[in-house]
């Protein structure tokens, strides 16, 4: 059965090996060999993630671990939430039997030169991962601060720092082409790419944290950016990279597989909540094949959804304005929808420019502003999250319509970043 499967895993990747016959750099037959494997593998982790989630939910509401979904008139039916970890676990499992693929030929034949560097890239992307994942579902358990989910994903980046460090250390960018006759050509930043890439760990893992509160948006956007980044990783593997992308594609692979089993639970109306779990796994495991993968700037295209979500939300995340734990949005009973929810405040707890610069945003119909509320002194406005941004163009919506409206949201940005990537990128580099 083995060498029947071993022998099908070579015919299908000498049929994907000519797509690439007249590229710069054709894959090799050995890279195109272990996707295919990675392919079956990721295959496997779909159903494992389906039939183990039914299995296990009694037993994460029987350990205190279930929320109430606040969107439904039923909210007594306990859901049980942190079910992220399981597509994680099934994630690191599939990624562990892997191992052997790329890296198999090295073991048997004494030989051949090992590739510690790459070998030392896959592991320590793993451990990372592993960790964002343990820290994740410690934040389900524990329901840690704002703090230390900045400080978590800078900690658990650091291995992957110290590899890029030593097989790499290059801190070299490209300059844009308006830019060179003041800078040049390219651009030494030194310690600033470290901690540009630090930033993008913490960024990535949180923004898909607070781009949440309804059915299936978690999971369902971090499935538009991992497709997005594997068709990406397809056009640029025969190119000078390829070895690069073939390792993103050996991570992206299994956990879209993986998250694909959980979206079929968490979709509207959910069986199973995700938990911080899931939101911190993602976002390492893109942070990884990025920084790994050479391609941080194009990954950010892919967030665009996110990164405008994150800037609309930054006068509440810096306390400028007053900010729930939760900013979902606002579910009325009686027409089984969902509206904008508020934060209220006192005018005079202001400073008068922001209170201004409120007002014209409430001009514009980026905010809703309520004033003289109560005593008179009292204000509301709606917060601030890109999910309540569009209830206040669209107006109230049904939960399951509105998730579809953001993926198709994060669809079209995805059009965009590709739009950006390719034919507009010529006017800015060569």
């Amino acid at each position: 059965m083995i060498a029947v499967v071993m022998e099908t895993g070579r015919l299908l990747s000498a049929i994907i090996s000519r797509l690439y016959v007249n590229s710069c750099c054709p894959p090799t037959s050995d890279m195109l060999f272990a996707v295919v494997v990675n392919l079956a593998l990721s295959v496997a982790a779909v159903i494992t993630v389906v039939r183990t989630i039914p299995a296990v939910s009694k037993m994460f509401i029987g350990a205190g671990l279930y929320g109430r979904d606040m969107n439904k008139k039923d909210r007594e039916t306990k859901i049980p939430e942190g079910l992220g970890v399981i597509t994680g676990c099934v994630f690191l499992i599939v990624m562990f039997l892997f191992l052997g693929v790329p890296f198999g030929q090295h073991f048997m034949n004494p030989n051949a030169s090992f590739p510690h560097s790459e070998f030392s890239e896959f592991l320590t992307s793993l451990l990372s991962i592993c960790c964002m994942l343990f820290l994740g579902f410690a934040d389900d358990v524990l329901n840690l601060k704002w703090r230390y989910k900045v400080v978590f994903p800078t900690l658990a980046s650091l291995p992957l720092l110290m590899v890029y460090y030593i097989n790499f250390n290059s801190t070299t960018i490209v300059v844009p082409k308006p830019l060179r006759v003041y800078i040049g050509m390219t651009a030494d930043i030194g310690p600033l790419y470290y901690l540009y890439m630090a930033l993008l760990a913490v960024f990535c893992t949180n923004a898909i944290n607070i781009y949440s509160g309804i059915n299936g948006l978690e999971v369902g956007q971090s499935l538009v950016i991992s497709a997005s980044v594997i068709f990406f990783n397809l056009i640029e593997l025969g190119g000078y990279q390829g070895r690069a992308h073939a390792f993103s594609l050996y991570f992206m692979l299994p956990f879209t597989a993986s998250t694909l089993g959980l979206f079929y639970f968490n979709k509207y109306p959910a069986r199973v909540f995700v938990g911080d779990t899931f939101c911190y796994f993602a976002g390492m495991t893109f942070a990884v094949v990025a920084i790994i993968g050479h391609f941080s700037k194009t990954l950010l295209l892919f967030f665009i959804p996110q990164i405008l979500n994150f800037l609309y939300s930054t006068p509440q995340l810096f306390r400028l304005l007053p900010c729930p734990r939760h900013r979902l949005p606002r579910y009325d009973p009686e027409t089984n929808k969902v509206g904008p929810s508020c934060a209220e405040f006192k005018a005079s707890d202001l400073k008068h420019p922001v209170l201004q610069v409120l007002r014209l945003l409430h001009i514009l119909k980026l905010v809703h502003l309520e004033e003289g509320l109560g005593d008179g002194e009292m204000c509301r406005i709606n917060n601030l999250t890109l999910i309540n941004f569009i209830l206040i163009w669209t107006g109230p919506q049904h939960e399951g319509t509105l998730t579809k409206l953001l993926l198709v949201l994060q669809v079209f940005c995805t059009c965009i970043a590709f739009f950006i990537r390719y034919p507009l990128a010529s006017f800015f580099y060569d």
